[in-house]
């Protein structure tokens, strides 16, 4: 006995609820239960809601089992799962259905051209597109103004501009949505000029704007960074109905943002009544393109207690952490992604990546992105950052290549090339560098600007080839810009060439004279060279002009709190302790090898007083902090404001020697040698330049055990493993740009030494013992 049939506006109802509520679950029980009460076949109107609701629930297959059980089948069955399709991204399936219903020889109608025209769009397929719309001409449709609008969107995305004025100039009726897709593309084809022209347009047509059309105007202003055209725009909506749709809040917030006006955008945020997630993801994104990371955080923490945290909120709060150097707190949004089902996102994960590898925890870094289901170009870019950022040129080049050549098949970016040629910079591979250079017209179609240009000069001064950098400049096809010329004016300092420092230095006070860094190095490099009064000059000058330096400071993070240091602090409430602590370091790193850097105090004091004057810096404040207040086992992370001295550098690094238990290994080789030891087969790679002044031969490199040291190229065997000192061919070469280069494997039990420091005045050195890397100043 078959059941009773209930009414078919409820049962339109139930499948509308299961809709609204996406359950798949309750839409196959309203079908069961209209199986039960109507005998086949199923009347039009049960089939037409049944297909509806499983192609929009992306139930594809049952929805094209009921159309296919449906006789006879209508305009608004096909279209019903068309618009399913299109909805749920499936555009090929889409127009494969659309030419289905023309066989079945059914009409399409003004409803169906709109999801057709989407999907072309979609495809960017604008012959299909194109067809479209001689089917729509043929058929009368396309003077409908909601297929005239679809037809204009389809020719904007995909690229056919005159296509789609010719479009837009010919539709007799234009409705809101019209006005809104031309406002909309033209800001999204970089024709925001004609997008504020449209707008004024509509205006004068007594045309009345809504949420969609302000969000638009406000994009076009923040592209053009317009400031004071969207605070016209802002004023007409106070006056208007407008100011309390949170859509047109929401807008205000993000253009305030772009515009670099944060006050703006905290003001409008404060006068929402009820925010939404949006406004808290705006206020969020405004803080943090503004680098205001810190009150970013705060306004995230806030935004927990209203919110549910999205994977965009996710994504812009660890891209703070990963300014402010705070791991700790971007493991905690880690943690909190998990939580949430968003990790696997693949911009939360490459927030996380660009996270981890800028808080320099690459293993961290390399396991998100190896668990990463999905991964982007971005994804590729922060990965291969982190390894730049540590200077890990073999692992960036490795990754880059995988992403090109590799199943990948991704194009590298702009963003891409730039990581890469930093990671050649901070390696010091020089000639890896050139021909990744040289070779980004030919082979990957992008112009070198100006970051990559600074790149390269980088690397060459980072090398020690200061006047081959200069020469680089000269040779510019572009405009040398201030990051240029400042990568310029840091290798002068570091290779104490000064004639060149003051022209790259005169050069970036003519392109930025408000710059305090440019003047503080420019300063610190006359002083180095001891060349006291000129600096003077140049400190008065700041003085008079009225710039400030910045102020350095570290901080270390201990049970929640931050402790904050400056040089010379004594403020700190343990600050007996930490002067204690200072003094026992600074004895125990005498023993192990240390002497302070003199030439980088700043000012014109006897020897002693300058070593005292470098001792007490931030830095070596904090550690001596961290020392005290962390247990031994937990890692001390110091964060800085500003970049680290080579003193500090210098220091710090012997005493994570004296961690790992190398000290005793130095006792009686004097207190000049640096030194290197792993408990494991390691690759040496020791790189210089040379600049001349002494046989190139007579460089001595050696391997030490116990109190046993031996030139290493005497084939000394290490006692008691019997093994020699260096395993495999012991390579050394000197190439045409004075690069000489030796590489070798070392044994485990052998401590690396570099005993003759008459070398350090004829080259430019850097040691590299598997992925730590040592150069300059540091040797």
């Amino acid at each position: 006995m078959r059941a009773r049939a209930p009414n078919p506006n409820a049962v339109a109802y139930l499948l509308e609820s299961a809709l609204s509520s996406h359950s798949p679950l309750v839409a196959r029980a309203v079908h069961a239960l209209i199986l039960r009460s109507h005998d086949p076949p199923l009347s039009p109107f049960f089939c037409n809601h049944l297909v509806n609701t499983y192609s929009k629930l992306d139930l594809l297959n049952s929805a094209q089992l009921v159309l296919s059980l449906t006789n006879p089948r209508t305009v608004v069955t096909w279209t019903s799962l068309i618009s399913g399709c299109v909805r749920n991204r499936h555009f090929a399936s889409a127009l494969h259905h659309f030419s289905n219903m023309r066989r079945d020889s059914v009409p399409p109608n003004d409803f169906t051209f709109p999801c057709a025209f989407k999907a072309s769009a979609s495809l960017h397929m604008p012959l299909t597109g194109k067809q479209l719309h001689a089917l729509a001409f043929k058929g009368g449709q396309i003077f409908d103004v909601f297929v005239g609008c679809s037809a204009f969107d389809m020719y904007s995305k995909t690229g056919l501009r005159l296509d789609a004025r010719n479009m837009f100039d010919e539709m007799p009726h234009r409705n809101l949505a019209t006005w809104n897709a031309y406002i909309s593309n033209a800001v999204q084809d970089g024709r925001c000029v004609d997008a504020v022209a449209a707008f004024k347009k509509f205006l004068c047509l007594d045309g009345d704007p809504n949420a969609i059309t302000f969000c638009a105007f406000l994009n076009a202003c923040a592209d053009m960074a317009s400031l004071e055209l969207g605070r016209q725009l802002h004023g007409f909506i106070v006056r208007g109905r407008y100011k309390e749709d949170v859509s047109v809040a929401n807008g205000l917030i993000d253009f305030y943002g772009k515009c670099g006006d944060i006050e703006s955008s905290e003001m409008v945020f404060d006068r929402i009544d009820r925010r939404n997630v949006v406004s808290w993801c705006s206020m969020l994104a405004a803080l943090v393109q503004n680098h205001e990371e810190e009150r970013a955080c705060m306004v995230f923490l806030q935004a927990r207690k209203e919110v549910e945290p999205t994977d965009f909120m996710i994504s812009s709060v660890l891209s703070a952490c990963a300014e402010l150097g705070g791991l700790e707190l971007g493991r905690s949004v880690h943690a909190l992604a998990v939580k949430a089902c968003v990790e696997e996102n693949v911009f939360v994960g490459s927030a996380l990546v660009d996270m981890y590898g800028k808080c320099g925890s690459i293993e961290d870094a390399d396991q998100v992105f190896s668990e990463m289901p999905e991964r982007n170009l971005v994804t590729w870019n922060a990965m291969i950052g982190g390894y730049a950022h540590l200077g890990n040129v073999d692992m960036a080049l490795s990754l880059f290549e995988k992403m090109t050549l590799g199943s990948c098949g991704i194009a590298p970016s702009y963003v891409t090339l730039v990581s890469v040629l930093s990671a050649c910079s901070r390696a010091g591979a020089v000639e890896r560098g050139l021909q990744i250079f040289e070779s980004m017209r030919v082979r990957y179609g992008i112009d070198p600007g100006a970051e990559h240009y600074a790149c390269v000069v980088d690397l060459l001064g980072r090398s020690g080839l200061v006047d081959r950098a200069y020469e680089f400049i000269k040779r510019m096809p572009i405009l040398p810009t201030i990051p240029v010329w400042g990568a310029l004016l840091g290798a002068c300092r570091m290779h104490g060439k000064t004639k060149l420092g003051k022209i790259a230095a005169e050069k970036l006070f003519e392109l930025d004279p408000d710059d305090s860094g440019n003047h503080v190095v420019f300063s610190n490099m006359l002083a180095s060279a001891g060349r006291w009064e000129e600096a003077t000059i140049v400190r008065k000058e700041m003085r008079d002009i009225g710039i400030k330096k910045n102020v350095g400071y570290s901080w270390v993070a201990v049970k929640n709190r931050v402790h904050v240091f400056q040089a010379k602090d004594s403020s700190h409430e343990q600050n007996s302790e930490i002067q204690a602590m200072l003094a026992k370091l600074r004895e125990e790193m005498k023993k192990a090898g240390y002497t302070p850097d003199t030439n980088l105090s700043l000012f014109d004091l006897e020897d002693e007083e300058k070593a005292s004057e470098v001792w007490y810096h931030s830095e070596k404040i904090a550690l001596a902090f961290g020392l005290i207040a962390l247990p031994r086992e937990v890692p001390i992370r110091i964060t800085k404001n500003l970049r680290i001295c080579g003193d500090c550098h210098s220091a710090i690094k012997i005493r994570c020697c004296e961690q790992r238990g190398c000290k005793e290994h130095t006792r009686g080789l004097g207190a000049d040698v640096p030194f290197y030891k792993y408990g494991h087969s390691a690759q040496v790679l020791i790189q210089g330049v040379y600049s001349g002044g002494f046989d190139k031969g007579i460089m001595e490199c050696r391997v030490i055990y116990g109190n046993h040291h031996k030139n290493l190229f005497d084939g000394y065997q290490c006692s008691p493993c019997g093994a020699e000192p260096y395993q495999g061919q012991l390579k050394v070469s000197v190439d045409n740009e004075n690069l000489w280069t030796m590489q070798f494997g070392l044994c485990p039990n052998v401590l690396l030494c570099i005993t003759d420091w008459g070398i350090l005045d004829h080259f430019t050195m850097l040691v590299q013992v598997d992925n730590l890397i040592f150069r300059g100043s540091e040797l």
